[in-house]
């Protein structure tokens, strides 16, 4: 084994055993006393995006070997799954959403579940719709192993909090709470469980945009790789 593929398996390891903390009760807890809520998901947010930094740069780093080749219409899905990505990131996170990772515990309302009526793991999907994309256009050993089980993770990662929580707060209540919502995207609304009350919220559609449109364009320069088909 190379030294660039030690890397690149220390920086995998480093940055899966970091989203082991929002699993952990007791240690989230001690650092949101300290960090404060938000504080706590700011930091933590700046923490996994410089862990994601240096995997993507190891993941670079090590021998090219060939998967499957790259074909022009693969960038063309990843430009179009990616606003979806961005939108379910920026929309879940720190939204009131009991049910899933990075959502809020307070102020959920079962019968208007708002992101999570779209889907019940907004974050999730945001992760399996990148990683996925991802893995779809990089052919190569390293980043099919990367994408790939990030992909993976994110779908596992519904079926394991699902069984969770409702371990945690029992089924029936977990029923209640859940009624409105499904794991697949706009299948609660497509069933007519869920019906949206309110529009999208205008500050974090514009997030959306602003979001998107930086990693679009910040990719060639910090990635190397124009995203352009």
């Amino acid at each position: 084994m190379t030294g660039t593929w030690t890397e690149f398996f220390l920086a995998f390891m480093v940055f899966l055993a970091s989203h082991m903390i929002p699993s952990r009760p007791k240690l989230r807890a001690a650092l949101q006393a300290r960090l404060g809520p938000r504080g706590f998901i700011l930091a933590y947010s700046v923490l996994s995006t410089l862990l994601l930094v240096w995997l993507i740069v190891a993941a670079g780093n090590v021998p090219f070997e060939v998967v499957w080749d790259q074909m022009p219409w693969q960038r063309w899905v990843v430009n179009l799954a990616m606003p979806f990505a961005v939108a379910l990131a920026v929309f879940g996170i720190g939204a009131p959403n009991p049910l899933s990772f990075g959502g809020r515990k307070t102020g959920f309302d079962p019968a208007h579940p708002g992101i999570a009526g779209v889907t019940r793991h907004p974050l999730l999907w945001a992760l399996a719709l990148w990683s996925g994309v991802h893995t779809l256009v990089n052919g190569d050993l390293a980043h099919v192993v990367l994408f790939g089980s990030f992909t993976a993770f994110a779908l596992l990662g519904m079926v394991a909090i699902d069984r969770r929580n409702q371990r945690q707060m029992g089924a029936e209540k977990w029923q209640e709470l859940a009624q409105h919502t499904r794991v697949l995207p706009l299948a609660a609304l497509v069933s007519g469980r869920w019906h949206p009350i309110h529009s999208p919220n205008p500050l974090r559609l514009v997030g959306t945009l602003l979001i998107w449109a930086g990693v679009l364009m910040a990719h060639l320069p910090v990635i190397g790789v124009s995203p352009l088909p």
